[in-house]
């Protein structure tokens, strides 16, 4: 495995995008889901990204990122759809002693975007170390038909039980709780009343 798997917090975590067109709108939809602080560089911006800005999701800029843009991100993507601007953008991110992912080149990238099963808070990554993408995307496709979506609505209300199930003994009577919360219990109730039952 060359490539280790973590979850980064991105809570008011400062991350680039290096452009703004169909490679950088697609990497947008994912980041958009995080607490991240994004802004993109682009001179022609697809309108789903203008449209994402004038909603206040990210901020936008016009025209090519430079080394006055980078202090403090952690994350920078460099999406340009061009090899000689996603260079020249890789290396400004680098120099911040950002993490630099060039998109569709994994040679220059410090990380690699995994396919994603999104049932917040529960996230199932895919990754395949670019040797097979269309297999990560076949795979994403039957995990997400095999998890269901009340997965992660069971797991935010188990989340705010927490509390009170650490008041079980540890061991085998707390996890034989949350088993049964998770198999049986959660999700009839889910099924009969929804969220409040």
């Amino acid at each position: 495995m060359r490539y280790f798997p973590v979850f980064l917090d991105l809570v008011d975590v400062k991350v680039v995008v290096s452009g703004a067109g169909e490679v950088a709108e697609a990497k947008l939809r994912l980041l958009l889901k995080t607490p991240a602080q994004i802004t993109v560089f682009g001179t022609a911006p697809m309108t789903q990204i203008v449209a994402w800005a004038d909603e206040g999701r990210l901020s936008l800029v016009r025209r090519p990122v430079s080394t006055d843009d980078v202090p403090g991100v952690r994350l920078f993507y460099a999406a340009n759809d061009d090899p000689g601007e996603d260079a020249r953008a890789a290396a400004i991110g680098r120099s911040a002693g950002a993490l630099v992912n060039v998109v569709d080149n994994i040679r220059d990238s410090a990380f690699l975007t995994p396919a994603i099963v999104d049932r917040d808070p529960v996230v199932v990554a895919i990754g395949t170390e670019g040797a097979a993408p269309v297999l990560g995307r076949r795979l994403k496709a039957e995990f997400e038909q095999q998890i269901l979506s009340s997965t992660g609505t069971l797991a935010r209300i188990g989340k705010r039980y927490r509390p009170a199930a650490a008041e079980l003994p540890a061991g085998r009577r707390r996890r034989a709780f949350w088993a049964d919360y998770y198999d049986r219990v959660g999700p009839s109730a889910l099924a009969e009343g929804g969220d409040a039952a």
